[in-house]
């Protein structure tokens, strides 16, 4: 006797499955065109799936952007703790600050998403967004390894994440080549992690200093 097992449609999902679909078709549709090439109704076209049956997962489009940025920066991170973790003579800080800038470039679409959207801004705090963000800000701050100092580490780590962001950006509009530095966008990013090292560890030496007179 024949068996009587159905079997299930390709473009059909279990409960979960099509969250995950949509969050996977969303970043590559970012990888192409940002934020702005996401749309709902695309994708559920795209996915063989009613246009209503996304909305069981996500609220609205920005539920959604909300969801593929949180994966975006997961994915950013753990780009970065691989860098950090290599065996190369360069300080983590340097790998780390290679690394972000590689993904910048070769990433753009998603890193326009990440960072030139609105959608981090309007993510409630303790959300999986605002989470995954702190995450990738806190191996910054591991990058240089340094000792907790009042809250130096975190913002010689804020001055060189708004660094690396800005070269990326610039470069992305076309503004930065190094020419005009007889420098590459590589070299710069260097700069930048000597500076940023040189500067926090006269910072540490200069409160230990001062709290020493205190006492």
């Amino acid at each position: 006797m024949r068996s009587q097992l159905a079997r299930k449609p390709a473009n059909t999902y279990h409960h979960g499955d099509l969250r995950d679909a949509l969050v996977k078709a969303a970043l590559r549709e970012a990888e192409q065109g940002g934020a702005e090439a996401i749309s709902i109704k695309a994708l559920a076209k795209q996915l063989g799936v009613s246009q209503p049956a996304p909305y069981r997962h996500f609220a609205d489009r920005e539920a959604l952007l909300a969801a593929v940025t949180a994966e975006a920066f997961r994915q950013l991170s753990a780009i970065l703790r691989e860098a950090m973790a290599g065996t190369s003579k360069q300080s983590k800080l340097s790998r780390l600050a290679q690394a972000t800038l590689e993904f910048g470039l070769r990433r753009n679409g998603i890193y326009r998403l990440m960072f030139a959207s609105r959608t981090v801004a309007c993510a409630d705090r303790g959300s999986e967004l605002h989470e995954a963000t702190r995450e990738t800000f806190s191996l910054v701050i591991e990058a240089l390894e340094a000792p907790a100092v009042g809250y130096l580490r975190e913002r010689q780590a804020l001055k060189i994440w708004a660094a690396l962001h800005g070269v990326v950006m610039l470069a992305e509009q076309g503004l930065f080549t190094g020419e005009a530095a007889h420098a590459t966008r590589e070299e710069l990013v260097e700069d930048f992690v000597s500076e940023t090292k040189a500067a926090l560890a006269a910072a540490i030496k200069g409160a230990r200093r001062r709290k020493a007179t205190d006492t």
